[in-house]
């Protein structure tokens, strides 16, 4: 009698898996930007596959009584009523290690830079907590971004989470650009979450250029895609920068745009059936939001700092969105379009500014020189419209008069071009001695 052979250990298991029966779903409707599904026991969060040859990936984001609502990881053309679906199984996975540097991701980490496959590293769960807050290590260490503006007038700390709010065509992505070339952190993670097409290539080539790009992972969801891929991309870009943390480096994680991520959810909350509350926002979408945000930061080791933008909706900075997130942040960096269209750049309005760790991590000259400027500023604001209708009289406030006598000092220690990066000693010098003179002038 010939023996049955039979797999061992692993591939026994494995065997069996394949051999034991599917359950199978099926498409009972497909409505705007979901479907619903009959037929399978998936949880939140589960992926399922729809169709056959090709499959389109779904993540489940309701669960109702006999049935779950997905949302699709592609486009839902040609999905119809009564496709087969099948659960996937299996905790999303994200790329992490060094061989990501250079290279640009989708909302699932897979490369679409043309480079070919990325080199082989360790994949971690999509998922993660965020940091126990009585282990999380106090910011006491000052980041260099290399835009004097943000070095001296709101110092960024390393771990801390900042955002920069503005309206549309301001700088923003410019000021990023800025920021991931000049910054001393040992790793950059870019989002760019709901960018215009075209925009991308201009960003990577022209902004962050070979020499940024060469430090940085860059994750990509364009506005076209769907809903569930532009707020896969925020996480999957999260993940990326925790697992560089995890190994004690300091990491800065810069995501364009918030307000982008937010609208996504926006779209899976009202398509799941959550009822629309602020602003047409479900109540989901002000929890992502804090789930998002309170990943960043500092951990027992390591540190990310997050520097998310907001576009802020008609340029009003009290709207739902933006008001939400600059409750989480640590502090707000305000770009003005009265600067802008001045050709004032980087654009950003000091006096609106505000870093909630600046005093923490700088000494005492250099925050009273801080302070120092933004008096002369604040001076020169409040007389700025006896000054257009030429009723303002010299020798009324010193302060007003330095900000008038020293007017082209002032701007070109404000002011700096996108190609210029300035070290964080060299930005604290220029301006003691700015202040040097405002103060003999006062």
């Amino acid at each position: 009698m010939i023996a049955e052979w039979r797999p061992k250990g692993a591939d026994y298991a494995a065997a069996l898996a394949a051999a034991a029966p599917q359950r199978v779903g099926v498409v009972t409707s497909v409505v705007g930007l979901g479907l619903e599904v009959s037929g399978l026991d998936c949880a939140l969060g589960d992926l399922v596959t729809v169709g056959e040859n090709p499959c389109l990936d779904a993540e489940v984001v309701a669960a109702l009584e006999g049935s779950v609502r997905c949302m699709p990881l592609g486009r839902l053309a040609g999905v119809a009523a009564g496709d087969p679906v099948r659960a996937k199984g299996g905790a999303v996975l994200v790329p992490t290690g060094r061989g990501l540097f250079g290279r640009v991701l989708d909302g699932l980490g897979r490369p679409i830079d043309g480079k070919g496959p990325l080199l082989s590293g360790p994949r971690v769960p999509i998922d993660n907590e965020a940091p126990n807050a009585m282990k999380r290590a106090r910011i006491d260490t000052a980041l260099q971004t290399g835009v004097r503006v943000l070095d001296t007038m709101t110092t960024l700390g390393k771990g801390q989470r900042m955002g920069l709010f503005a309206g549309s065509g301001v700088g923003k992505s410019s000021l990023l650009s800025m920021i991931a070339r000049g910054t001393d952190a040992e790793v950059s993670v870019i989002a760019l979450v709901g960018e215009r097409g075209r925009e991308v290539r201009e960003f990577l080539e022209d902004d962050l250029g070979a020499a940024g790009l060469a430090r940085s992972v860059v994750v990509v969801a364009t506005s076209d895609e769907p809903a569930l891929m532009r707020m896969r991309a925020a996480f999957t870009a999260t993940r990326i920068a925790e697992s560089f943390r995890d190994q004690g480096q300091d990491v800065v994680l810069m995501m364009d745009s918030l307000t982008r991520v937010a609208m996504a959810q926006r779209e899976i909350g009202l398509s799941a059936g959550e009822p629309p509350a602020t602003r047409g926002y479900p109540p989901s979408t002000f929890s992502i939001l804090a789930r998002l945000l309170e990943r960043a930061g500092t951990a027992e080791t390591g540190s990310v700092t997050g520097i998310y933008t907001v576009l802020v909706d008609g340029d009003d900075h009290n709207e739902p969105i933006a008001d939400a997130a600059r409750s989480i942040l640590d502090g707000h960096v305000v770009l003005d379009r009265k600067l802008a269209v001045t050709g004032h750049f980087p654009s950003v309005d000091v006096l609106g500014s505000v870093s909630r760790v600046a005093s923490k991590v700088n000494a005492r000259p250099n925050l009273d020189a801080a302070a120092t400027l933004r008096r002369v500023l604040a001076a020169r604001k409040g007389a700025q419209d006896l000054i257009d209708v030429g009723a303002y009289q010299a020798g009324t406030n010193p302060l007003v008069d330095a900000a008038l006598n020293h007017e082209h000092e002032v701007s070109a220690f404000l002011q700096q071009p996108m190609d210029e990066s300035t070290a964080h000693s060299e930005s604290w010098q220029r301006l003691g001695y700015l202040t040097s003179i405002l103060g003999a002038a006062a």
